[in-house]
């Protein structure tokens, strides 16, 4: 089974967005994990916004990308700029996907506000989930 591993900051919204997306959509045809460069913890709104979608990412945890050293992955999927630029070289021939998303945890205004600048981002999140799984998962569609 390939091994996925969806890289950010902080590990605690992004990252973490798709996470869920991906493992919802793969379910047991690949191991989803997730981590960050620094840990953050879990972003409760990014839980709250996916919830609404029906996906419960309360259980995950922020992992440090150093925890995952061992594991051989095949793709690894930088989901912003700062991870990218310092994310360590590992001894696999993963393939390295990028995509840079906006920030919600650093949206402002009122609540309101910040729930629609998180949605806006879990939408494009989920976009590029089902995207990825179509070009690199076609079997997945004829299944």
């Amino acid at each position: 089974m390939p091994n996925i591993l969806v890289l950010c900051t902080g590990n605690s919204c992004r990252s973490q967005l798709l996470h869920g997306y991906l493992q919802q959509l793969l379910g047991e045809r690949a191991h989803v994990y997730s981590a960050g460069v620094e840990t953050h913890g879990l972003n409760p709104r990014a839980v709250q916004i996916m919830r609404e979608n029906g996906i419960d990412i309360s259980h995950h945890t922020s992992h440090h990308v150093e925890e995952y050293a061992h594991i051989p992955f095949d793709y690894v999927i930088t989901v912003c700029d700062h991870a990218r630029e310092v994310c360590p070289v590992f001894p696999s021939s993963a393939k390295k996907l990028h995509h840079n998303f906006p920030d919600p945890a650093k949206a402002t205004g009122t609540e309101e506000e910040i729930l629609q600048q998180f949605r806006a981002v879990r939408n494009q999140v989920k976009a590029y989930a089902q995207a990825f799984v179509d070009e690199h998962f076609p079997q997945l569609i004829q299944d």
